[in-house]
């Protein structure tokens, strides 16, 4: 079988004697890895809203949650 190399498009074989597959060479190898390393390349994910304290809940509101729970570790 044959496959582009990912970085220059060069037909290579796809085998166990093909020491870079599915790249054509090791600098073609290093190439694709340095634009990892760069996050040139990156596989593409959802962005999540970190906490800030804003949306967070106040100690106040921790208390109370604690406070209600039936665990006697929690009650003071």
């Amino acid at each position: 079988m044959k496959v582009n190399c990912p970085t220059c498009n060069t037909l290579v074989e796809w085998s166990s004697t093909s020491l870079y597959r599915p790249f054509c060479s090791k600098k073609c190898q290093l190439i694709d890895l340095g634009e990892w390393a760069t996050e040139d390349r990156a596989i593409p994910a959802t962005t999540q809203t970190p906490e800030t304290p804003e949306n967070m809940p106040d100690i106040e509101d921790i208390e109370a949650m604690l406070s209600q729970q039936q665990d006697d570790f929690f009650k003071h």
